[in-house]
């Protein structure tokens, strides 16, 4: 493909040479562990460790090559992309990453530094987009994981990227968070998603409440640009099969959430005589807070104070729940309240704790009747329990790292559970990849039209040059009109066999060698000239 000498100009060669200089080899590489899960809820899958050897490998290969590269200060930028080691990008479509930190590998302590509240996710979509090798990206933050999804030119240098972006967000050194972090890519980023929102990959195995926290990062992605075709698509099919896999299945049935959790643990610990006159105080009244209200009620609850900044929403469930003795107070009283109560359990969106050790060390001792000790069950993230409060006498502190102990039960009628979504979940992945791999066709559809456009422009331009300057608009518009038409008729077969709905494996499999032999006989060269196209907008995007 000729190069042009603009475009191969000062700026690009800049820009292309500062992206693959800053390709470096880190430890995280040897550190990065696959999300295991606790209790064996999801099978593992040891080709995520094969997956990241082979990042090691390329990163370090082409880390060599581009510093050779470097030397040869007479040579296009994108000469050197297509001659060293770095010509990946010609040779490899752009890829699907996650790059995650989960309950299973990260502690509460550094996921509530990471965490990004929803009105914020646009922002870190569009600073996600605005790096050198990431097109579309999506967050998924929730109390127990925080995840970014990113479409990458560039595996290792996506990936490096989007960690320095983290660490720079959440003020956690790269070297900690590759201690965490757990990576994968395309297929087993696609899998991992669609276990997430079935609910394999949650602390309580089919929890529903991950579903509406991936729907909820397609509708706050709606509109927002880099919330592009490859994530918008896969994040709409893993809403289809975290719903299908809950019909087909009963993985839901009898599966607990975070919040019943968080009631189980307490009711655990407190003593069998005291679970009907313990002194229960909910603090919070959001979505979490009312489940954790909900299921207290199940558990044979009849009264109990919820503090909250107002009382309409402790209305609505008190309405909700009849027969219950719902006391709401202020979160000016909240400590009067706590003073009052056996166990608190905390559900609030503050990023700064509600009690540290001061607040708590000269509440009155909790009575000997439900066991001398008051608990505070804490599950929200950023955590609203500071960890010192557990340092006073007579108080036990847990968080929703600590919730693993109620769901250790039942192990093998859940990883059974687990196996049927698993076949649900590896057809499903094998149609998402089929989709995303038919996309391939679309730039090759693009170019064969703007080739045939140019032929039909040029010989419409000579054909009424040859008419003369006379003819009537009429004539000039039937004209075009004809040769519009013939252009569309000829290409309508070819363009047939460039559409795929990736239903089929053999038709897809036949259209993409229907692409490649365009390419070949009208020399689009449309993997060139996307990776032309892409890094011309990275170039002009970093000079607005």
């Amino acid at each position: 493909m000729a190069v042009s000498t603009s475009f191969a100009g000062a700026k690009l060669e800049a820009l292309l040479l500062k992206s693959s200089s800053s390709a470096a080899t880190t430890s995280s590489r040897a550190s990065n562990g696959s999300c295991s899960l606790s209790g064996s809820l999801r099978p593992v899958r040891s080709r995520r460790a094969a997956i990241q050897r082979g990042v090691r490998c390329e990163v370090a290969a082409s880390d060599a090559a581009v510093q050779t590269g470097q030397s040869v200060s007479n040579i296009s930028a994108l000469e050197q992309l297509k001659t060293s080691a770095a010509d990946r990008y010609t040779k490899e479509k752009s890829s699907i990453v996650v790059i995650g930190l989960s309950i299973h590998t990260t502690p509460v302590e550094m996921r509530e530094k990471l965490a990004i509240p929803e009105a914020e996710w646009p922002r870190a979509i569009g600073e996600l987009c605005g790096l050198n090798h990431i097109e579309e990206a999506a967050v998924l933050s929730t109390c127990n994981r925080m995840e970014i999804y990113v479409v990458a030119l560039s595996q290792h240098r996506g990936v490096k990227e989007v960690t320095e972006w983290m660490s720079k967000t959440s003020g956690v050194p790269v070297s900690e968070l590759c201690q965490h972090r757990f990576l994968l890519y395309n297929k087993d980023a696609t899998q991992h998603l669609f276990e997430v929102s079935a609910g394999l990959d949650s602390l309580v195995l089919g929890e529903g409440q991950i579903l509406a926290q991936v729907k909820q990062v397609v509708k706050v992605g709606q509109g927002v640009v880099g919330f592009g075709r490859n994530i918008s698509g896969l994040f709409k099919h893993a809403i289809t099969v975290g719903k299908r896999v809950r019909t087909e299945t009963n993985i839901a049935a009898g599966a607990v959430s975070v919040s019943s959790a968080a009631v189980e643990l307490a009711l655990m610990k407190l003593p069998a005589c005291s679970h009907a006159s313990a002194r229960m105080l909910v603090i919070g009244a959001g979505k979490m807070g009312k489940l954790v209200i909900k299921h207290l009620v199940a558990k044979g609850c009849t009264k109990m104070v919820v503090v909250n900044r107002t009382e309409e929403r402790v209305t609505a469930v008190r309405e909700e729940l009849n027969g219950v003795e719902i006391i709401y107070k202020p979160l000016k009283e909240m400590l009067t309240c706590a003073a009052e109560a056996d166990v608190i359990f905390t559900s609030t969106a503050s990023e700064t704790p509600l009690f540290f050790k001061e607040d708590v060390k000269d509440l009155p001792v909790v009575g000997p009747e439900t066991g001398g000790s008051r608990f505070f069950v804490d599950i929200s993230v950023p955590r609203n329990v500071g960890s010192c409060v557990a340092d006073v006498d007579g108080v036990r502190v847990y968080n929703v790292d600590d919730l693993k102990e109620v769901v250790a039960a039942n192990k093998e009628d859940r990883l059974r559970k687990a196996m049927e979504a698993q076949e649900i979940i590896t057809e499903e992945s094998k149609q998402f990849e089929a989709w995303r791999d038919s996309l391939e066709t679309v730039p090759t559809i693009k170019k064969l039209r703007a080739y045939a456009e140019r032929i039909r422009a040029a010989e419409l331009e000579k054909c009424l040059s040859k008419m003369g300057d006379d003819i009537s608009k009429k004539t000039r518009r039937a004209v075009d009109d004809l040769s519009r038409g013939i252009v569309n008729k000829l290409l309508h077969g070819p363009m047939q066999h460039l559409r795929c709905d990736g239903s089929d494996s053999r038709t897809l499999s036949e259209t993409l060698e229907n692409m490649h032999a365009l390419n070949r006989m009208f020399s689009l060269e449309t993997e060139i000239s996307v990776l032309e196209q892409k890094i011309r907008a990275k170039v002009e995007q970093t000079q607005k």
